[in-house]
């Protein structure tokens, strides 16, 4: 017959193991409910990001330029001839605007922009005269960097 008896703690009181113990697991559940909601938004936005004039562009063996720190200055002709300042612009341009709204654009990005290069990107199906009345006007303005933008051969 044996009896066993436990100390008690100070004060004759039993400590409560349970009640206090930290938790030993992590609770994961918002951290998962704020990467779905990111991962959404992300979803969404990417499209509206990689916006731009729609064009079909020819295919080159070439490596990639280094655009520098700054949003590159980029002139899009569409298949129809349509001229668009900016990736993001949805309004066509006259052809004679052209030097004047680019030394606008420059003298709005500070100075030294005139030493940045200018995209061309034009549809494969364009006439060849457009691109050259296009790269003719860049010049005529004053600049003297232009890169044609093209998609990289598959090979």
């Amino acid at each position: 017959m044996g009896a066993s008896i436990k100390a008690a703690g100070a004060g004759g009181r039993k400590r409560r193991r349970h009640g206090n113990a930290p938790m030993s697991e992590i609770n994961v559940t918002p951290f998962v409910d704020v990467m779905l909601v990111l991962l959404i938004i992300f979803m969404v936005a990417a499209p509206l990001l990689a916006g731009g004039v729609p064009l079909d562009l020819p295919q080159a063996k070439s490596t990639q330029l280094d655009g520098g720190n700054k949003e590159p200055v980029v002139v899009s002709i569409a298949k129809d001839g349509r001229i668009y300042l900016g990736q993001q612009d949805k309004e066509s341009i006259k052809l004679d605007d052209l030097g004047a709204k680019l030394k606008a654009v420059m003298t709005a990005r500070g100075p030294g922009s005139n030493e940045d290069a200018i995209f061309v990107r034009g549809d494969r199906t364009v006439d060849y005269g457009t691109v050259a009345r296009v790269m003719a006007r860049i010049k005529e303005a004053g600049f003297r960097k232009l890169s044609l933008v093209t998609e990289t051969d598959g090979e």
